[in-house]
């Protein structure tokens, strides 16, 4: 008896404690962890569809519609618990399809889709090299020291996350190295039922067909319908608008709090990248949950997408046209070593830009089929050059040595300086003009208009070394040369003007990095350590042409509602410097500049053209290979309207790039052809008010 109570008071304990545990656990559900599993069941019975908003358009200062959206196909992976097995299989299947009908697979693993296997990494802080992004990618690597190790080629990574996923096949196939970079993207992604991934995108309706086909077959995978952006002129200032993509897991990380979604797309570089707050519209939802009964229930109210704004350009896209096809066709004219350049022109009254060019280029609309080859293309075509490439001005660089020699009282207005062939200031290095290097000639006295007519090196050795680098650096800030202009792209460099505190920077001898009175010479004719971008030349020039005033480049004329077209937000000139140059300084200045284009090296380019001229070209050398040829011009010469910077990679000689400027006024001046058409005082302005094209 007494045994018989022992174990029913055990019964009894062990009863209470299993009530205790059953309570504690109803507790951690409804109290603690209520609203947490409330979310999660709510999720999984929610049938809520988000509507994906439309991104807004980008359109040129006439309302041209350059980048605008088309409805297509997108298919999704789902986690659905299959296991590694099942999951590779229905991938396999997929991407079998998505490549026998002509579409691709997308992922984000950096290694190259075919063998041999290389990594391919962006270079995202622009710094010409890729080695520190594949660092941070070690570094971040989930099985970094476990399974893959800094030290490991391509291959050996891929083969790594191969036995990781169970991917069985052989590694140096396409197939297998699809598959493996689709759960590769999965897994950054932290795929699950209520979190799908992209795998591919704007895919054609053969595909669509079969998937469905198999549906029942690839339980992980669907197809849903969303947008995907549009190139109304493919290959067109494709520098200019950049690009979109799918949000990196480290951007998604800083972006998740503004409602991206794990296959949102975002803005990757151009105007694409800096616009993203207005071309980025709102999503819109559908929701219903099923009960438990079987019964539907609304759970919120529809909520209709809301379209992003329209983006509107100061870019006019003619020009545009006209400026590409020039740069392209006169570095193709040129041959040799000459394979890259850029062209900016910039309105001098308001500093907006009106083309940006930049040789070699590429078609946005095939970036995706095209990346492998563009990311390791030496040419470097996905570099906009116009804003990121730097250059040695040369000789452009001479007008404004002579303001500052004229505005600091070293130069006296009438002053003449003797050329004679050889700068022997200094005992232990005495440079020479050009024309005494080449023809072994001088050019007698000069004053200041002819010392620019002439590109005269030893008049501007002279003021240089009377000014110093200091005064000299001084005045290159004063007019934007080594410093961000405020472009709206997102890739711009700043370049630098030679001074001793860079040449330290770059020199690691500490004699060789001091700095010498030969440095300061050599800065004063545009060389040294002098680099500047081509979008800076052509604000340099601009704020020569309109007597001193420095605005910042602007590439936004405004942002407007794609609901109805109402403006948003509009922007005008923003002045960043008044020089305070007189007329008397000025003119000279001009006069030097036209004498350039009607007498001097220009001549041969303009001659017999409509309307006068002012520039100055530039022949800068480089490490090897040929100069690099530089131009920059202002027109109408009375009443300067637009200035022009060209720079040409190994162009010979800066009269080379004066024709693509040429071809520039023919276009802005008289519509194409400057020998058959009459010269007007600017050409036909517009108005997009509206977003319709009135020009």
């Amino acid at each position: 008896m007494p045994d018989s109570k022992y174990r029913f008071l055990i019964v009894k304990i062990v009863m209470f404690i299993m009530l205790v545990a059953i309570a504690a656990r109803l507790f951690n559900l409804q109290i603690i962890n209520g609203s947490e599993y409330l979310k999660t069941a709510t999720s999984r019975l929610s049938s809520s569809v988000v509507n994906k908003a439309a991104r807004g358009d980008i359109l040129d200062k006439y309302g041209n519609v350059l980048v605008t959206n088309k409805t297509g196909y997108s298919v999704v992976l789902q986690n659905k618990g299959l296991d590694d097995e099942e999951l590779n299989n229905s991938i396999s299947k997929v991407i079998e399809i998505l490549y026998t009908t002509g579409n691709t697979a997308e992922d984000t693993l950096p290694i190259s889709l075919s063998a041999p296997y290389t990594f391919v990494f962006e270079d995202k802080n622009n710094n010409g090299s890729t080695e520190d992004e594949k660092q941070e990618w070690f570094e971040n690597n989930e099985y970094n020291g476990k399974y893959i190790s800094e030290n490991m080629r391509a291959e050996d990574v891929l083969f790594a996350y191969q036995q990781v996923y169970k991917v069985d096949g052989d590694l140096f196939s396409e197939h297998t190295r699809h598959i493996i970079g689709t759960r590769y993207e999965a897994e950054i992604k932290e795929f699950s039922v209520v979190n799908p991934v992209t795998i591919a995108t704007d895919v054609s309706v053969d595909a669509v067909t079969q998937i469905k086909e198999l549906q029942d077959t690839l339980k992980c995978v669907s197809v849903t319908e969303d947008y995907v952006r549009t190139y109304n002129y493919p290959g067109l200032a494709t520098h200019i608008l950049g690009r979109v993509g799918k949000i990196s897991s480290e951007e998604y990380a800083e972006n998740s709090g503004k409602g991206y979604g794990v296959n949102d797309i975002i803005g990757k570089q151009g105007i694409e990248r800096w616009a993203e707050q207005y071309l980025r519209g709102v999503d819109g939802k559908t929701g219903a949950t099923a009960t438990i009964d079987g019964n539907e229930v609304v759970l919120s109210e529809d909520v209709d997408p809301v379209p992003g704004n329209y983006v509107m350009l100061t870019i006019d896209k003619e020009l545009q046209e006209t400026a590409e096809t020039s740069l392209a066709n006169t570095i193709k004219s040129i041959g040799n070593d000459c394979n890259a350049g850029a062209a900016v022109v910039l309105d001098v009254n308001t500093g907006d830009c009106l083309a940006i060019a930049s040789y070699p280029t590429y078609d946005m609309s095939r970036f995706d089929e095209d990346y492998s080859v563009l990311s390791t293309d030496s040419s470097t075509p996905m570099v906009n050059r116009a804003v990121s490439g730097m250059y040695s001005p040369g000789s452009t660089f001479k007008p404004l040595v002579a303001i500052a020699g004229l505005q600091s009282g070293v130069l006296a207005s009438d002053e003449l300086i003797e050329c004679t062939g050889i700068y022997s200031f200094y005992e232990d290095y005495q440079p020479t003009c050009w024309i005494w290097s080449e023809n072994h000639l001088t050019h007698g006295n000069q004053n200041v208009t002819l010392a620019i007519e002439n590109s005269c090196n030893v008049f501007f050795y002279e003021l240089g070394r009377r000014l110093g680098i200091e005064k000299l650096d001084e005045y290159a800030k004063k007019f934007g040369l080594g410093e961000y202009t405020g472009v709206e792209l997102p890739e711009e460099a700043s370049g630098h003007m030679a001074s001793p505190e860079y040449k330290k920077q770059v020199v690691s001898n500490v004699i060789d990095s001091e700095w010498f009175g030969g440095d300061t010479l050599q800065a004063a004719i545009g060389q040294s350590y002098s680099l500047f971008t081509p979008v800076q030349l052509a604000n340099y020039c601009a704020t020569l042409a309109n007597g001193g005033t420095r605005y910042k480049v602007n590439l936004i004329k405004s942002i407007r509602s794609s609901v109805d077209g109402s403006l948003v937000e509009e922007f005008g000139p923003t002045v960043e410097e008044e020089l305070n140059i007189p007329d008397e300084t000025m003119q000279m200045i001009h006069d030097g500049m036209k004498k350039v284009v009607d007498e001097g090296s220009a001549s041969s380019i303009f001659e017999g053209y409509p309307i006068q001229v002012g520039g100055k070209t530039g022949t800068a050398q480089v490490g090897s290979g040929s100069n690099n040829a530089i131009f920059i011009a202002f027109a109408p010469f009375d009443n300067p309207q637009i200035a022009v910077a060209v720079v040409l990679e190994h162009g010979v000689r800066g009269t080379n790039a004066g024709q693509v400027a040429r071809d520039i006024f023919d276009k802005y001046f008289f519509g194409g052809n400057s020998s058959e058409t009459e010269a007007t005082s600017a050409p036909e302005q517009g108005s997009a008010d509206g977003l319709e094209l009135i020009r």
